[in-house]
């Protein structure tokens, strides 16, 4: 074997690792008595001996060259654009909603339902969870079924039929006649379904045009040597990946205006018609996609191990290891599997979801200056664009030269202390409201706001540190969120454990509508306030829970997708076989 084959560590030491529970077929081999160049290798670990790429990078090598990304395949860019077109109709759509639920018509901000605020921040939370619930739908049938670009495909139909929908609803003859809530309604489980079989297929199918699993070594123009590195290939393409995403979410600006300017159904009819773009983008591109055939899905074993915990009150009794030792029946999944059915995100997406519905309710209560007062909420897309490339291209490589690794759990926690920061300032701007007149801790609501048309007199750009420091929360926590979902699952589980990520939205979603009556005034200040405080106290938690698994990050890379799926495949059938 080379250096880097002996030296580097097997999947079954690795702490942590999905493959940790292994056991070797030949169990009268006792591994931990041989030198490494006599392990015995299970037959399909043969893969990991090293690829003539890899054999030619040295340890020495390993440890002193520079990391850099690969070029980014077109059929990849053209996959980013479906994504760009697909999230300016979300964003665009979803921009004015809060309005759109909240006022009634006439008063001083847009309005058509007239909800009220507790009222639209349940409902908006309620559509953020059934968007975020839905990809689990498209990651069975993409994973079972059709794959993942006939996915995507026949959900974007389902996706324009959502559009219409809303955008005929949202005329004024309906809004007077009252058909614009249950038109609302209808269109929000339309668009969500629509807009879920997309989700939890369109990131994994960028990152499969990327088909290099190796790493190499190559000169640059200068001379100077470095290694290309897939994992931060990955990381990069979900950096323009994320970015196109907040590129397209800008459509807010331009709805938002509609919609304050012209009216609600211009406001829906603009993500109706450039949705098109993004059906064009898709069917041009089919000839030079990389398309994997489905290959099953495990949702099936997701739920059996929800149901093993109900049942038994503990989650353990779903490992293999603690059934195989209690003598229950057997299971076809790994402990690991279950570990990571737990995540602290719910909490990350409760904090991201006050910006798209109390942020706006709060910049309603001050003088915006002529402009939409659910305008401002641009400002983290702005922040995400212009950020995502000084991180891609100068921090992240900068770190990685002067050899401090900015690894996944760590980037991950620091998108939580951004989080916890956001709701902190977002607390202070409420006191600055609460304390400035003319209706003090009832904006908009007492006699001197001459019916609701003065709100109280703090400046709207005073919210702008909020957004930009859930912006950076979402470059560290959101973006690193997405790639490692892709890039730890076995090729059978990319669409499931990314539908699973997204699941993490929708449980903060539903922690949002259980807390949506404390959406009121003048309650607000301790709202925010507490959510800091949970935030900060879930993000440490995370860290001081999986910092472990930063030091295994370039083995877990290292594993081909395709011997993981066959690994995860004997691991099953030797936990059958224990706990007969």
């Amino acid at each position: 074997m080379t250096d880097i084959v002996e030296k580097s560590p097997h999947p079954e030491e690795v702490v942590g690792h999905p493959l940790a529970s292994y056991e070797s077929p030949n169990k009268d081999i006792n591994i931990d008595s041989i030198g490494d160049a006599e392990r015995a290798v299970p037959p399909y670990d043969k893969k990991f001996a090293g690829s003539p790429a890899d054999e030619e990078i040295s340890d020495h090598d390993l440890r002193t060259l520079r990391r850099v990304a690969d070029r980014l395949p077109a059929a990849a860019w053209l996959v980013a654009v479906v994504e760009l077109c697909e999230r300016f109709t979300y964003y665009g759509l979803t921009g004015p909603f809060m309005n759109y639920m909240q006022y009634a018509p006439g008063g001083l901000r847009p309005g058509a339902i007239g909800l009220g605020q507790s009222k639209a921040s349940a409902l908006n939370y309620f559509f953020q969870f059934w968007a975020y619930v839905t990809p689990i739908f498209g990651a069975v049938i993409a994973d079972q079924y059709w794959g993942k670009f006939k996915t995507i495909s026949v959900f974007a139909g389902i996706y324009v039929v959502g559009l219409f929908i809303i955008f005929v609803t949202s005329l004024p003859v309906a809004i007077e006649n009252g058909a614009s809530l249950g038109g609302l309604i209808t269109a929000m489980i339309v668009v969500g379904l629509g807009t879920g079989g997309i989700k939890s297929n369109v990131s994994p199918l960028i990152a499969e045009q990327y088909t290099n699993t190796k790493k190499y070594i190559k000169e640059l123009k200068s001379g100077e040597r470095v290694i290309v590195d897939p994992a931060v290939t990955i990381q990069s393409l979900f950096m323009v990946f994320y970015m196109c995403i907040n590129i397209g979410s800008l459509s807010a600006v331009a709805t938002t205006e509609l919609e304050l300017h012209t009216g609600f159904w211009a406001a829906y009819l603009l993500p109706l018609l450039f949705f098109f773009i993004g059906i064009f983008a898709l069917i041009f591109g089919r000839p030079f996609y990389v398309k994997k055939s489905p290959r099953g899905s495990v949702v099936p074993n997701a739920f059996r191990i929800l149901w093993i915990a109900f049942t038994h009150r503990c989650m353990a009794a779903a490992k293999p290891s603690y059934r195989a030792e209690n003598g229950m029946s057997a299971v076809t999944w790994t402990d690991r599997f279950v570990d990571e059915v737990f995540v602290f995100f719910p909490i990350y997406w409760l904090v991201y979801g006050q910006m798209v519905n109390n942020f706006i309710s709060q910049a309603g209560e001050m003088n915006t200056h002529g402009i939409p007062n659910d305008i401002m909420q641009n400002i983290n897309s702005l922040s995400i664009i212009i950020f995502i490339p000084i991180c891609d291209s100068f921090l992240y490589p900068y770190l990685r030269k002067v050899g401090i690794p900015f690894k996944p759990i760590t980037r991950i926690f620091f998108g939580f202390i951004f989080a916890a920061i956001a709701m902190a300032y977002a607390a202070i701007v409420q006191h600055l409201i609460y304390t400035s007149g003319p209706c003090y801790e009832y904006p908009l609501a007492c006699d001197a706001s001459n019916g609701g048309q003065i709100p109280n007199d703090v400046h709207v750009a005073i919210q702008t540190p909020a957004y930009f420091f859930i912006a950076m929360s979402e470059i560290f926590a959101s973006v690193t969120g997405l790639e490692y979902a892709y890039t730890k699952a076995p090729s059978s589980m990319k669409s499931f454990v990314m539908s699973m990520f997204l699941l993490t939205n929708a449980f903060g979603s539903a922690i949002g509508i259980a807390i949506s009556p404390t959406a009121k005034d003048p309650d607000m200040v301790w709202t925010y306030t507490s959510l800091a405080i949970v935030t900060l106290f879930s993000g440490c938690l995370f860290f001081l829970l999986f910092r472990r698994y930063n030091k295994d990050e370039d083995v877990l890379n290292s594993l081909d997708n395709e011997t993981l799926d066959e690994q995860l495949e004997y691991d099953a059938q030797g936990t059958l076989n224990t706990a007969a």
